[in-house]
């Protein structure tokens, strides 16, 4: 099966966003013809929640609306991202099949009432979703519209019921292939957890105290593997009617219990939804972590912004509106790391329903608003950006990013409740963003040879197989540096014995720790450069590392705090506290120094981002975001294609996309 490129269908770069016709009338879908096309729409998303019109009853269809939709948006020149509405079952199948709800782990069985109410194990489920998959493809397969496929939406529910304990069973079964395995796996010796049978092993359900770790994780893996199982089986059945390349939108950091990596590998093109955290320069900094992990999950491939908000921060509990100006600069922060273009949920602000005030292209005040007028001259811009289409994004610097480390973390039982698997790695990521530099994430396992630093913040847990790869990483002219706590475990979840880390990666960073030592909350270390520890300190040892700085209190004193060991062609470096923002910021220039990383456009002043995508040609273009308060002169003018003119300053919160020489 061929597919052809996205833009290539599109004529550029996409901009647009979800549509839900169905929830509006003729008249207003007469001006959402006038305004998409005032906006430069050229793609649409159609049909993630409408299953209930879709199919009002089992095995009865009902296409016609649907039929009409797309054609009346590729009449007006909007290609189509089809949905398959499998994220939002309707009440009629939650009443004939109660028992593909989805169970909490305290065995609450949830009602029908929001969305994403099912057990992706319920054979049930299963079949409706593969069902109406299957007929949506049959039907729209080669409809003019069609220009990509959205399975689903954003995978996955958790469950812990019945038909998840035999599922988990059979993951277990072709995973471990003994019930032998599993006892010597999850370490049942302990607390008298030894299995006998097979029907005594149950998800980790809710629990006296603290839950089996090893049956956690592997807990984890499992729904994992269960959610991309499903999404290939809704792929398969699409493509036995479509040519059109298929994908499912991922949510970006840690809202699915997913491995990444793996869906990556399974779509035609990795596509993620991404919602700040955080207002200001904090969203742009976000918007880079999210963009480059995106870009990283599909092997550096363009990519798709699936959905963004146009006024729209998640912010703890609270919902912030973003400044002006932020619809620009985030759009293009993504389309600078790779993405084929810039989504947004949702066209219309829906005037009902539980996302009535998630904020849309065109707002409740309707297109005469700060936010329309913003969007419709993002949308000129963009589509002033064809030339991008194809390019891709180089780097050499990577993060290093795996599932395994992240759920390992998230156990019962561990020495500190301040391991924050995702924050560790946007500090890391920040950091690097601050210096200005191009960042990839990789996976452990990875081939790192084109990268001439490595972080490895939060890589608890770390295979054999892993901790050789970054052994010979380093031994190849590499620089690594791991922080506290990493290799402390295998895939298993069992300590390394013997002191750790993993005896490749010991012998690489030149020390041997002997004792982890947390910290008590709020409490810090002074270190002898002046710089402080936070959450985490450590006892080790050198063995052919140097160490850089020490400890100064306490039954540390004059112990190693940070360790550099020259070992084969390159450096691998050790960090064994949290150190505090300044002193990180200070490390990770004087790693970037000492492997020759610098940003790509020499000059720039510190708060201008600066991005460069690069076509197979050798041509390639600069995108320039200036996020300081005040004008930047351009050590070098350039041909901006937002305004096709010469530039030669950022104003304060200006962007250009520079053809570069």
């Amino acid at each position: 099966m061929t597919t052809r490129r996205l833009t290539e269908r599109l004529d550029g770069l996409a901009f647009g966003g979800d549509y839900n016709p169905e929830q509006w009338d003729e008249g207003v879908w007469k001006e959402d013809d006038a305004l998409m096309r005032r906006a430069r729409v050229n793609l649409a998303t159609v049909g993630v929640f409408s299953w209930a019109l879709l199919e009002p009853e089992e095995g009865r269809y009902d296409f016609g609306w649907l039929d009409a939709q797309l054609d009346r948006l590729h009449a007006g020149g909007v290609a189509v991202d089809l949905a398959t509405p499998t994220a939002s079952p309707p009440p009629w199948f939650t009443l004939a099949h109660p028992d593909a709800l989805p169970v909490s782990p305290d065995g609450t069985r949830l009602t029908h009432g929001s969305r994403d109410t099912y057990c992706l194990a319920a054979p049930a489920y299963r079949r409706a979703a593969l069902r109406v998959a299957g007929a949506l493809a049959e039907r729209y397969g080669g409809h003019p519209a069609l220009a990509l496929w959205h399975v689903h939406n954003e995978y996955a529910t958790l469950c812990w019921c019945e038909h998840t304990a035999a599922s988990f069973r059979d993951w277990l079964r072709a995973r471990h292939g003994s019930l032998d395995a599993v006892n010597e796996a999850w370490g049942t010796a302990f607390w008298s957890q030894r299995y006998t049978a097979w029907e005594q092993v149950l998800p980790p359900r809710a629990t006296q105290w603290h839950k089996n770790p090893g049956q956690a994780l592997d807990f984890r893996r499992f729904w994992s593997d269960e959610a991309l199982a499903a999404y290939r089986e809704q792929r398969d059945a699409i493509r036995a009617h479509s040519d059109r390349p298929v994908t499912t939108n991922l949510m970006l950091p840690d809202y699915q219990n997913l491995d990444l990596w793996a869906f990556g590998r399974e779509v035609d093109l990795v596509s993620v939804d991404h919602y700040p955290s955080a207002p200001g320069v904090d969203a742009a900094a976000d918007t880079a972590f999210g963009a480059d992990r995106a870009r990283s999950f599909g092997g550096g491939a363009p990519w798709l912004l699936m959905e963004q908000g146009t006024n729209t921060v998640y912010a703890g509990d609270r919902v912030l509106g973003k400044e002006p100006g932020d619809i620009r600069r985030h759009t293009l922060g993504h389309i600078a790391r790779g993405s084929e273009g810039a989504l947004f949920f949702q066209w219309r602000q829906s005037r009902a329903g539980s996302e009535q005030w998630h904020s849309g292209m065109v707002p409740h005040a309707g297109p005469d608003s700060r936010i329309f007028r913003e969007v419709t001259a993002v949308g000129a811009e963009v589509s002033r950006l064809g030339e991008l289409a194809g390019s891709t994004v180089r780097a050499e610097v990577a993060v290093l990013h795996d599932s395994d480390a992240w759920w390992a973390l998230d156990v019962d039982g561990l020495p500190s409740a301040e391991l924050d698997y995702h924050g560790t790695l946007r500090r890391a990521h920040r950091a690097l963003w601050d210096a200005g530099v191009t960042v990839d994430f990789a996976h452990p396992g990875h081939d790192l040879s084109r990268y001439r630093l490595v972080l490895a913040p939060a890589l608890f847990l770390l295979t054999d197989e892993g901790a050789a790869n970054l052994r010979r990483h380093v031994a190849g002219g590499g620089t690594l540096l791991v922080q506290h706590y990493g290799g402390a475990v295998d895939e298993r979840l069992h300590a390394r014995l013997g002191g750790y880390p993993a005896a490749p990666l010991r012998e690489a960073l030149g020390i041997r720790i002997e004792e982890y030592r947390p910290l008590g909350r709020g409490e810090e270390v002074v270190l002898s450069d002046g710089s402080r520890g936070t959450v985490w300190t450590e006892s080790l040892r050198t063995e052919g590392a140097e160490a850089l700085t020490t400890y100064t209190e306490g039954m540390l004193a004059g112990g190693p705090a940070l360790t550099r060991h020259a070992f084969g062609a390159g450096t691998a470096w050790y960090l064994s506290t949290r150190l505090d923002d300044t002193g990180y910021a200070a490390l990770v220039s004087r790693l970037l120094d000492e492997a020759g990383v610098a940003g790509p456009v020499p000059g720039l002043p510190s708060g201008v981002e600066a991005v460069t995508r690069h076509a197979e040609d050798g041509r390639h273009w600069h995108v320039l975001v200036n996020h300081r308060a005040d004008t930047v002169p351009l050590p070098r003018p350039g041909h901006d294609l937002l305004t096709d003119g010469p530039v030669h300053r950022l104003p304060p919160g200006g962007c250009a996309v520079l053809r570069a020489h």
